[in-house]
């Protein structure tokens, strides 16, 4: 069951390579700003997919995210995804978090639901919910 939602963020992907060609996998990068816990953040992260024969992809990512008085909190996560019309791709998937900070600290006991959705020209938007 879905809970409250813990955050959500915009940003942009600042990077892409490929990793391997058979089966087709690929890293991307980047950089987003917003809101978990009503603490306003700055992140970055990485993530690298691997295209199945369906057409469908699954990742693995991790990744920071540094509040405006420096504290930090780190993720780790696994989702799928698809392509959409343009280049653009659509994952939902699973996040865990590991941080010191007092304000975030409940992070560290949740499981975070995501949303991610990056468009056609690398603008990205998450979402992440709480799984109860």
């Amino acid at each position: 069951m879905l809970g409250e939602l813990l955050g959500e963020t915009t940003g942009k992907r600042i990077g892409r390579r490929v990793l391997s060609s058979e089966p087709p996998k690929v890293e991307v990068s980047f950089e987003d700003n917003g809101k978990m816990l009503g603490v306003s953040l700055a992140g970055f992260g990485t993530y690298s997919s691997i295209v199945r024969p369906d057409g469908t992809m699954y990742g693995e990512g991790e990744g920071v995210m540094i509040s405006q008085d420096g504290e930090m909190c780190s993720w780790k996560g696994s989702g799928l995804g698809k392509f959409k019309e343009g280049g653009a791709v659509s994952y939902r998937g699973i996040l865990y978090y590991r941080t010191a900070s007092q304000k975030l600290a409940r992070l560290n006991n949740v499981a975070g639901v995501f949303e991610y959705e990056v468009d056609a020209e690398g603008k990205t938007h998450t979402k992440v919910w709480e799984w109860k």
